[in-house]
């Protein structure tokens, strides 16, 4: 059975996957804003998003990279774009559970398509301004982060 709880969530580790600061920055004022309270990890690259999530490299030790409860990505990342880090994770069996959030200024139909083939569990326009970024959060968080039960937040 499993134990509902709609805001044990907003305390759970997120990773972002943001090459821009200015973007990563304004989206963690903007969930801190709307009453996250957990850490938010961030990778710069896809390279460096995959050593986060295999605990490999300066990841290696797990209490420095606990594994997320949701992952918050951006597509056009400098090495190892979103596209594959999606697509890799997605198949790897003891990651595959994680939610996988697009988050991109791409509205390309072919990129959307590509990302939902791979796996991703959602796909989301940033949008322009810090009220338009603000209502956005607030949405992806009344549902992944309070409404979805998430495969870390079950309590057997």
């Amino acid at each position: 059975m499993v134990e509902l709880n709609g805001d044990r969530n907003l305390s759970a580790p997120l990773l972002v996957v943001e090459d821009s600061d200015e973007d990563f920055t304004a989206l963690t004022r903007v969930l801190n804003s709307c009453g996250f309270t957990g850490e938010i990890y961030r990778t710069s690259d896809g390279d460096e998003a995959l050593d986060f999530l295999y605990h490999e490299g300066e990841y290696e030790n797990q209490a420095n990279a606990p594994r997320p409860a949701l992952v918050l990505i951006d597509l056009n990342l400098p090495g190892i774009d979103g596209r594959e880090v999606i697509e890799e994770v997605k198949q790897h069996e003891e990651l595959k559970t994680i939610p996988m959030v697009v988050l991109t200024t791409s509205s390309s139909p072919k990129d959307i398509e590509t990302c939902y083939r791979y796996g991703a569990n959602s796909y989301m326009l940033k949008p322009i301004g810090t009220q338009a970024l603000k209502q956005s959060i607030q949405c992806l968080m009344d549902y992944w982060l309070k409404t979805a039960i998430l495969p870390n937040g079950v309590q057997k």
